[in-house]
């Protein structure tokens, strides 16, 4: 029986390139996941957008001397270019800058507000006096007061997770000049997140299917109790606050982007020509997925929860499978020092499967994991060329030269290929489990092994020397290598869709590949088969020294 599945994607923020820590981190996760629930003949909706509003755009836009407008603008097109290029499948890619995100943020704010759950208040925020402007949180530094941390920001310590004011910071400064902040008083409103905090306790217990990681932050953070925050800020670019009398306060980023994943979703209801279409994504038997990473999991278990809860009637979380960090060649990744691989950059000189290969198998999914450019070549190299394409293109191509360019006619399956393609079989049913539970990495590992034996198979069966004196023989040892390179077409293609698009077309197939479903479909024999290309390029050892010695250097951010 087929599934609806919602697919929330964190909104990445539109004022710099996409890195690969995004990529492994929100990005590849929820797309391979999306790409496997289609093909299995579910219901998806997977929605994001840029992140537009706030300071720092205003900010970029101040340096480069643009608008604020166009700063998002330039990077939001960057973003789609980007998405297009890597393969990222989304239903919708929008942006917090629409009338639409606008309108259902400011309902959901006077919802609030009219519930008692949104309140007005006084509090200290920072002023730099020598920049002259009312700092956002994430723009003051200084010592986190629960773990120590000097680099802690105004919003949340990185080290120990918790999210924090800039008032709470011990030496704060600004972020930009590095003076002391200067705290004002400012009339804002707040939501009362400690009202939720019970409620949400009780939900998060019952959540036994996230991950560990994930669960264990979570309830953490629920036990040492909610402080109510400020979701508004003196900024004029932003979504005004919908009540009379403020003027120059707009809503605070972080309270009116998680809201985009409502407002996205109404949105793609409206292009399809059914306004109330967004509802059975958020009403009713539907599980909602959030790919986020771990630097934005209370966001996501806490506060918007806390935020629909508020609100009423629609469907709480039903999975936050939050990724850890990627370090790149064993250091922490950092915008600011250019130690980064930037996504254009990567797309400009590389494919995209190999890239996102590397980061399946590689995923940070409990814990941190790193990038090389020498991993990345010798898995390339080793395992997608040597392994997987060379299995393929070797097969496909004695096959096209040896068969007429047809899929051949097996004899009688004897017991070793029967048992190879009942591995197949069962490497589409373990990784069904593993990818529904959102395993990616063990689910590609699974892939991988069943290549591995199909490469021993046809070491013991060397239809390339049989062929000359038991033809019958060395056609059954191709046609089951057929069989399970189609199953490995299909088991792939979450993770290498470009390349697994190809192999498709060089089987005969005709369609898509979500069209056969998640089954071991074996071209019939006597299928006609395009003549073959391989479907990597090995990559030359210099690549390694030649990428290392860009990280570090100055880049330039633009679109």
């Amino acid at each position: 029986m087929s599934e609806k599945i919602y697919i929330g994607v964190a909104w990445p923020y539109a004022d710099g390139p996409l890195h690969l820590g995004h990529i492994a981190g929100a990005y590849l996760p929820p797309d391979i996941f999306a790409r496997y629930h289609r093909t299995k003949g579910d219901e998806v909706l997977m929605v994001s957008g840029s992140d537009q509003h706030g300071t720092p755009i205003t900010i970029k836009a101040e340096q480069e001397g643009k608008k604020p407008g166009e700063i998002a603008a330039e990077y939001h097109q960057q973003f789609l270019d980007s998405w297009r290029r890597l393969g990222i499948s989304f239903d919708l890619f929008t942006s917090t800058g629409t009338a639409n995100h606008t309108e259902v943020s400011q309902d959901i704010f006077l919802t609030l507000y009219n519930k008692g759950y949104i309140y007005k208040s006084v509090m200290l925020q920072p002023l730099c006096p020598r920049c002259r402007r009312f700092l956002p949180d994430r723009y003051v530094e200084g010592i986190c007061p629960y773990c120590g941390s000097p680099g802690a920001r105004g919003d949340q310590c990185d080290d120990c997770g918790k999210p924090l004011s800039p008032v709470e910071l011990i030496q704060p400064r600004c972020r930009l000049c590095g003076t002391a902040p200067e705290f004002k008083d400012s009339e804002h409103f707040f939501l009362k997140l400690s009202a939720f905090r019970d409620r949400l306790l009780d939900w998060v217990k019952q959540q036994t299917h996230w991950r560990q990681n994930v669960l264990n932050f979570t309830v953490r953070y629920l036990e040492d109790g909610l402080k109510d925050r400020a979701i508004t800020r003196d900024i004029d670019w932003g979504i005004p606050v919908p009540l009379p009398g403020f003027d120059g306060k707009c809503l605070y980023v972080w309270f009116e982007a998680v809201i985009g994943y409502l407002s996205a979703a109404k949105e793609w209801a409206r292009s399809t020509g059914d306004r109330e279409r967004w509802r059975s994504f958020w009403q009713g038997e539907v599980k909602g997925y959030y790919f986020v990473g771990k630097d934005n999991i209370p966001f996501h278990t806490i506060i918007w929860p806390a935020m629909l809860m508020g609100y009423g009637d629609l469907n709480l979380p039903y999975d936050v499978p939050a990724n850890e960090f990627l370090t790149i060649e064993g250091r922490r990744l950092s915008t600011s020092r250019n130690w980064a691989v930037w996504l254009p950059d990567y797309l400009s000189r590389f494919d995209p499967d190999p890239l996102r290969y590397l980061l399946s198998i590689n995923m940070p999914e409990t814990g941190d994991t790193d990038f090389s450019w020498r991993e990345f070549v010798r898995r390339n190299n080793d395992e997608l060329v040597a392994t997987y394409g060379n299995l393929v293109h070797r097969v496909l191509s004695f096959v096209y030269r040896n068969f007429d360019g047809c899929v051949p006619e097996p004899d009688e399956l004897d017991g070793r290929s029967l048992a190879l393609l009942a591995k197949a079989g069962e490497t589409l049913s373990t990784m069904d489990g593993l990818l529904y539970r959102c395993h990616f990495k063990e689910a590609m590992r699974s892939a991988m092994s069943l290549a591995q034996e199909t490469n021993r198979y046809l070491e013991e069966k060397s239809p390339w020397k049989v062929i000359k004196r038991d033809r019958p023989a060395a056609a059954t040892a191709l046609y089951v290598a057929i069989s399970v390179i189609s199953c490995l077409r299909t088991a792939l293609y979450p993770f290498l869709p470009f390349s697994s698009i190809r192999l498709h077309e060089f089987l005969g197939f005709k369609g898509s590949i979500e069209d056969l479903g998640w089954q071991l479909k074996s071209p019939p024999p006597g299928q006609r088969l395009p003549e073959p290309r391989p479907l990597f390029s090995k990559l030359d050892d210099g690549v390694v020294g030649e990428e290392s010695g860009r990280l570090g250097q100055a880049h330039s951010t633009g679109g």
